[in-house]
């Protein structure tokens, strides 16, 4: 969203009729939900304040902020979008994936939402075009799903003797169940071969590395969703260092690829 467009926003909030003010904050609120841990998403939200502070909004001076984390448990995220509603937030904030946005996006058709994710929001409902958005929701796009191929060509440039690659899908986000197609199509196309293998709950991941050592897997790639790439301690280990998923890798150097 354009600077100007989030003044407006906020701007029209604090300049509500005295009547409607009665049923709100004594100042705009924003909320701001991400659906992954404030240690992880420090940066993002001293960078968020930064940007509101830059347009003349201090934070606990003229403009209130709701936190609301989901710590990588996307179940949590309708009812913490729902308790930002009836808080009759100004804007929703949406940090941390497309699932954020999209529980952020059917809890309300009338609070405007602004999201930050790396999937392309037009094939993951997000938004009906880029050029036009529609409806309540708006914001900015990394596009580090459709970078599966690339991160594949890097992962076998660092570990050139792996033939068979992991890649870990959380199968109940879309630009993760894409990003997963697209990395098989990709390792196809050069002779490897590419098991995908699902994991949507912190139960799921030790089983999930189970099964790269059960069928001798090489090299583990995982694709563009916040759980999966940043929510779980194990998956850092194992990306930091593969040696640790059966000594598959003992003979090569260990590898690890960009977080979006």
């Amino acid at each position: 969203m354009r600077r100007r467009e989030f003044i407006t926003l906020l701007g029209g909030a604090a300049a509500w009729p005295l009547a409607a003010r009665g049923q709100q904050a004594a100042m705009p609120v924003i909320g701001f939900i991400s659906g992954r841990s404030p240690s992880d998403s420090e940066a993002l939200a001293t960078a968020f304040r930064r940007g509101l502070t830059e347009t003349g909004f201090i934070e606990g001076r003229n403009v209130a902020i709701e936190y609301r984390w989901a710590e990588y448990h996307n179940e949590r995220l309708p009812a913490m979008v729902a308790d930002l509603v009836r808080l009759k937030v100004a804007v929703i904030a949406s940090i941390g994936g497309t699932p954020t946005v999209m529980a952020a996006k059917a809890a309300t058709a009338t609070i405007p939402i602004v999201f930050a994710i790396g999937s392309d929001p037009v094939t993951s409902g997000v938004v009906t075009s880029l050029n036009q958005p529609g409806g309540n929701v708006t914001g900015v796009t990394f596009f580090a799903a459709p970078l599966g191929s690339k991160r594949l060509e890097l992962l076998h440039a660092f570990v050139p003797k792996a033939m068979t690659i992991a890649v870990l899908v959380n199968p109940e986000v879309a630009p993760s169940r894409t990003d997963g197609a697209n990395v098989r199509a990709a390792a196809q196309s050069v002779g490897l071969q590419a098991h995908l293998i699902n994991a949507s709950a912190e139960g799921q991941i030790e089983d999930a590395f189970k099964v790269t050592v059960e069928r001798r897997i090489d090299a583990l790639l995982v694709t563009a969703d916040a759980f999966a790439r940043t929510g779980n301690p194990v998956i850092a280990v194992a990306e930091f260092d593969t040696a640790s998923l059966g000594q598959r890798l003992h003979s090569s150097n260990s590898c690890h690829h960009g977080s979006a």
